[in-house]
């Protein structure tokens, strides 16, 4: 049996690559150890202490804002950027693991002992099984994908966390009752059969892209996901069989795998793990599906089909330089290319190779992270929190200022992809992707806060550089402007291709919003955001167009709002971050507490959620349930998060604010960090993600604007809106 102990950490460095990208090593032997430090910020992420010395003690909020980012600038990557954890779905791992067991991609023995570790510390400590996310309950989706990644990776089934996993995997109707996902990955493991998957047909990319429902149309995580399962559905991949696989099927059915009735099981999905149940109008195209394109196959129909979708998967994997979106669609792409071009090929050892980029440790584990990284994502909001409380004018700020300047500019897209409509994908020069510009997916958010961070530090000293180009700023301006909904929001990645009722076609059943880009609140905030700011730097570029574009943009916020006062948060935890966002933009645009009802209930709105401690806390509940759930307890990130928003709102009574102060001072540590609360972020409603940085950033800009903001000497741009 795989070895379930810890690897020796003091052993393990992070390998910073070009561009932002990671890469954790170990380190056999002591010579190589001698060579090559830990440093900082290996130990932090692997949970060893630094041993820093204690920092003055703050005597106001200032101070205990400078002490943090002295903390964080010990995590600051010698190019500029944050790395860090970005993790909390639990099925990323598994992908990774049955996709590198199907094409014979190996791992190293202390990769497979540190994975190992992580699923089990993450089993439910009640009845051993697994959730989608780490803060959900158990779940067959989460179980399957997690028992079979532990028997994957050398776990006997007779070890005693697997058996209990397996008992209640089985209680819960065992494989057979497992989403979509879960049936497709034991299916191309060759653990169940394609006769109990629902139609996935690749034939869809070859309909006229004008059809509101063509797989171009659908939101980018859903296509980028259909496309590899439509092209191994199509030719009826499963790996071959080995004594292990053949195993696990004894292991995850209640009965004999020969006896399964497998097209009974199509639409058999425990009640536990449904969040959207299948529509009608899903089940009648299943079985139209099924009395057409499956019942009466055209093979050269078919043969045409399956190139044009390995043609996209190519195109996909050219794109992101084998990165793609995310792990799910980065392990099915690996499989399809292994089906298509074998084993030994390029581009098989391509994408094994990328793997090391989604792999990241932890005290707990190794686990896979969401995307590569959310380095552009942390960098932008620390710079902006460094400028806007004045702690990039200290002197020995300067420096990690101006590195993280350096970053924003390489990381800034300068092209459209290399494959650009032919891949349905949406322009990209100009923008900054969520992670790195290798991943090269534009999104709204990240391009508006990015641009601001840019703004905000080529123009904060008379001799700031000037790295991006009037040129450069004004294509990130165009490209923004370009992305807005007629009724005045912003999605995400891309403008609106399909109606919103194609949510009814959600297959998925675990998740929410999966179908259509729609505009979010977050997004459009962010865009306000980075257009007003430009405003205060460039006033006479495409001057009436941003007007209307963001009065559009905020006729679009009010129209958000809830008659509680709350906008609903879809990327983080949830009314609480998405007021936050609402209330920066809506006082760029001239609205505050003072002179706007839409400010005045949402500042009300807040202060109802303040807790006796004089902190936040909302529970990510709130996300899948649409309505504001406590947390059991404040949350230093949160009540950073509702702090901020007052004081954009220009609220007038600052003892709400020197409570949350209090609060998030108490819970500093001596050497200037805040330890992990509960997490902080979401994705298509019922699935949590980690952004371990927010506790190191949020905490430091709230504080510093809080201290100008009691004392009366806070200096806000756009206050001449």
């Amino acid at each position: 049996m795989q070895s379930t102990t810890s690897t020796d950490h003091s052993r393990w460095r992070l390998k910073l690559g070009p561009g932002g990208s990671h890469a954790w090593q170990y380190l056999a032997s002591d010579e190589e150890c001698a060579k090559w430090p830990q440093t900082d910020i290996d130990r932090y992420w692997l949970g060893i202490s630094l041993n820093l010395p204690a920092l003055p003690v703050s005597d106001n909020a200032l101070d205990a804002a400078r002490n943090g980012y002295t903390f964080l600038r010990n995590l600051q990557a010698p190019d500029g950027h944050f790395a860090g954890d970005f993790s909390g779905p639990l099925f990323l791992l598994p992908g990774v693991v049955i996709g590198s067991y199907i094409t014979g991609a190996a791992f190293t023995t202390e990769q497979r002992r540190e994975m190992i570790r992580y699923i089990l510390n993450t089993a439910n400590p009640y009845d051993g099984g697994w959730g989608v996310h780490v803060e959900g309950g158990t779940t067959v989706l989460g179980t399957v994908l997690n028992y079979a990644s532990l028997r994957l990776l050398g776990v006997d089934a007779d070890h005693p966390a697997a058996a209990k996993a397996r008992n209640t995997l089985l209680r819960l109707g065992g494989a057979a009752a497992s989403p979509t996902w879960g049936k497709f990955w034991m299916t191309v493991l060759g653990c169940y059969e394609w006769e109990g998957v629902n139609p996935m047909p690749p034939e869809l990319w070859l309909l006229p892209y004008w059809l509101p429902f063509h797989p171009g149309r659908w939101w980018i995580h859903t296509r980028v996901v259909y496309l590899p399962m439509s092209y191994l559905y199509r030719v009826r991949f499963q790996a071959e069989p080995t004594p292990l696989t053949l195993a696990l099927r004894k292991e995850i059915y209640s009965t004999p795998y020969d006896s399964i009735d497998w097209p009974a099981q199509c639409n058999n999905i425990a009640v536990g793990d449904i969040y959207a149940p299948h529509s009608r109008l899903l089940d009648c195209m299943n079985f139209v599906f099924k009395g057409t394109v499956e019942a009466c196959p055209f093979p050269p129909l078919q043969r045409y089909a399956i190139d044009h979708a390995y043609e996209l998967i190519c195109m996909e994997d050219e794109n992101t330089n084998f990165q793609d979106l995310a792990p799910v669609s980065k392990m099915m792409n690996m499989i399809c290319r292994m089906h298509r071009e074998g084993r030994d090929s390029e581009a098989v050892a391509r994408h094994a190779a990328g793997r090391e980029d989604v792999l990241w440790l932890t005290r707990d584990g190794m686990l896979v992270t969401g995307t590569n990284g959310s380095q552009l994502w942390d960098t932008a909001f620390a710079a902006q929190a460094l400028v806007e409380t004045g702690l990039a004018d200290i002197e020995e700020n300067k420096a990690s200022t101006l590195k993280m300047l350096g970053w924003l500019d390489q990381a800034q897209i300068r092209e459209n992809p290399k494959h650009f409509h032919t891949a349905y994908r949406q322009a990209t020069k100009g923008a900054w992707a969520f992670s790195t510009k290798e991943q090269s997916y534009t999104l709204t958010d990240c391009t508006g806060e990015a641009l601001k961070a840019v703004l905000y530090l080529q123009n904060r000293w008379h001799d700031s550089p000037k790295l991006i180009s009037d040129a450069r700023i004004f294509d990130s301006v165009d490209l923004l402007i370009s992305m807005q909904y007629t009724n005045g929001g912003y999605g995400s990645y891309e403008i609106p291709r399909a109606p919103k009722i194609l949510e009814s076609l959600n297959a998925a059943e675990v998740f929410g919003n999966t179908m259509a880009e729609i505009p979010y609140t977050e997004c459009t905030t962010s865009v306000i955001t980075a257009l007003r700011i430009f405003q205060q730097y460039y006033p006479e570029y495409r001057k009436q167009e941003i007007n209307r574009t963001v009065a559009k943009a905020i006729k679009f916020l009010h129209g958000q709002q809830r008659p509680d006062g709350s906008w609903y948060g879809t990327w983080a935890i949830c009314f609480t971050y998405a007021t936050m966002f609402a209330l920066e933009s809506l006082a760029l645009a001239g609205e505050t507490y003072a002179n706007s009802p839409h400010v005045k209930r949402a500042c009300q709105f807040l202060l109802s959620k303040q807790m006796p401690d004089g902190g936040w806390g909302e529970s990510w509940r709130s996300c899948e349930e649409e309505t504001y759930i406590h947390h059991e307890k404040s949350q230093v990130v949160q009540t950073s998060w509702a702090a901020m928003a007052l004081m954009y709102a220009r609220y007038p009574d600052t003892t709400p604010i020197k409570r949350a102060v209090s609060l998030v001072r108490s819970r500093q540590s001596p050497d200037g960090q805040w330890p992990q609360e509960a997490v902080e972020g979401i994705f298509n409603k019922t699935c949590t993600i980690f952004y371990p940085n927010f506790k190191l950033i949020f905490t430091v800009w709230m504080l510093g604007l809080a201290h100008k903001y009691v004392e009366g000497t806070a200096e806000w741009v756009g206050d001449d809106a």
